[in-house]
């Protein structure tokens, strides 16, 4: 590759694969590589990885890339999977054990004793936050009492607990620096969103050392830098850390109250900024940290829909109705509808706003005539349906109603969901002009964090969509269809919607 431009190296790791970019500091992609990375399912419900191995594809896949670079990335931005937790220890940088993965529902029973012990109003006020097997605190909860040899080296300080970023973050400085950013730090349950800080008795009810926890930093500043001999030869600065979906935020350029974007990945998460001021708690929707930048946290709500790509894996590994996840798009717009047919894509439970773990996936409504089409864009709709469940709990929540959805991931390059999405809400969708919004948005912090854009609004200002989906009736929702996606929902929960 030619060309004087400064490039910022962006890292994405995500849960399926880690994907490195080279990136201009106006957001233009300029290369690309990417990794592939398992995810073992040893009993139901259960969900880990390697975390050696996320390490490895972080390094193989930044070795290719720098090597088709002039001249070495000014700045790293990482972006990373959260709420999955690897537990290492401070000095060898060895893991104890398999990363847990923010799938996994191993701790659904931990989190029932909680909500039986009356900690459910203190963890959703301080943290914004639910009692899920889905965030870190559990996941550590249930390991230091499935390995109770662990528990001594933890309170001695001798192992760090942290999300992804902190992992990797650690391997790439050869462990000089052990560091999280606010937005993943808000995703732990440990997190006082008030404070700004971890909570010495959020982590006294849940049995964590506090010594075991990293440093939390800035999502735009220099945090750290690299070891040479642990990243392609590289020493550069990591000047952008956030989690996946708050990258993707601020990669989408929701950097001012009440712009929203919805990421279609292997789950789907839609957030709003809301600015700086804590909102009060809303039904089935979480607060968390969007970024913290120049000391100062603006403030997201969140909807998080655990399966959404991970269906169209499962249609093609689980049940050989796709040669390739690619083909979903083609197959959806075979058929002008589902021809009744609906699936609940609780594989992993449901999450917003229900938030019900022991809910199961199903195929309903089918009948002689349901065809393979059929159950694909059956499972495509049923993206777009429960991003419409999050919204309208968004809306309740908030008292607006949206105007836009931007939109990203890799499910959104099927204009046929796009376009499905806007008539099921009644409002625009705007597409994002690259599928790597999420990694865009690391390296678009990290170039605030080197002050080589204008701060927030610069980068709101360069954005552009790729494409615009209009709804066939601006303003209006249909209703019918939308009735009959609840009542099969209803037929999958475990329980009663409760005040959660």
């Amino acid at each position: 590759m030619s060309g004087s431009e400064p490039l910022l190296l962006a890292v994405d790791q995500g849960t399926s694969g880690t994907t490195c970019l080279a990136v201009s500091a106006q957001g233009a992609v300029r290369a690309r590589t990417h990794r592939d990375v398992a995810v073992a399912y040893p009993r139901d419900g259960w969900a880990e990885q390697d975390a050696n191995e996320l390490w490895r594809s972080v390094q193989d896949a930044v070795a290719e890339l720098a090597g088709g670079l002039d001249a070495a990335p000014v700045a790293l931005g990482l972006t990373n999977q959260r709420e999955t937790l690897v537990v290492f220890n401070r000095r060898t940088l060895e893991p104890v054990a398999p990363a847990i993965v923010w799938q996994c529902r191993r701790s659904a029973a931990i989190c029932e004793e909680h909500r039986s012990a009356g900690d459910e109003d203190v963890v959703r006020s301080r943290t914004g936050l639910l009692l899920d097997p889905y965030f870190s605190a559990t996941k550590l909860e249930w390991l230091l009492r499935e390995r109770p040899e662990l528990r001594v080296p933890a309170a001695r300080g001798e192992l760090c607990a942290g999300t992804v970023d902190t992992w990797l973050i650690a391997r790439m400085t050869e462990g000089r620096a052990l560091v999280t950013d606010a937005s993943n730090a808000s995703r732990t349950l440990l997190f006082d969103l008030q404070k700004g800080m971890f909570d010495p008795e959020l982590c006294a009810m849940f049995g964590v050392p506090p010594v075991m926890l990293p440093e939390v930093s800035g999502s735009a500043a220099r945090i750290a830098e690299t070891s040479p001999a642990a990243l392609a030869g590289l020493r550069i600065p990591v000047s952008g850390v956030a989690g996946d979906q708050q990258a993707a935020l601020f990669g989408q350029a929701c950097v001012r109250p009440g712009m929203s974007k919805n990421t279609y990945g292997t789950g789907s998460f839609l957030l709003v900024n809301v600015g700086e001021a804590m909102p009060p708690p809303a039904h089935g929707i979480l607060t968390t940290v969007a970024w913290r930048v120049g000391g100062r946290d603006s403030l997201a709500l969140e909807g998080s829909i655990f399966v959404t790509g991970a269906a169209l894996r499962w249609l093609r590994d689980g049940l050989g109705l796709l040669d390739d996840v690619s083909q979903a798009g083609a197959v959806f717009e075979s058929v002008p509808d589902a021809a009744g047919c609906h699936f609940i894509p609780a594989l992993s439970g449901l999450g917003a706003p229900w938030w019900d773990p022991a809910a199961r996936g199903a195929f309903l409504g089918l009948s002689a005539g349901t065809t393979r089409a059929h159950l694909v864009r059956a499972a495509v709709e049923a993206m777009a349906y429960r991003t419409r469940d999050v919204v309208e709990a968004m809306e309740a929540a908030s008292g607006t109603v949206f105007s836009e959805l931007r939109v990203d991931g890799g499910a959104s390059v099927m204009d046929g969901l796009c376009q499905f999405q806007a008539d099921l809400l009644g409002i625009p969708v705007a597409r994002a002009a690259t599928a790597e919004t999420t990694a865009v948005g690391a390296a678009m912090l990290a170039a605030v964090g080197e002050s080589l854009t204008d701060g927030p609004d610069a980068v709101a200002a360069a954005w552009r969509p790729g494409a615009r989906f209009e709804p066939g009736h601006p303003g209006t929702r249909p209703s019918e269809n939308y009735a009959a996606w609840l009542d099969a929902l209803s037929r999958v929960r475990s329980a009663p919607p409760d005040a959660r």
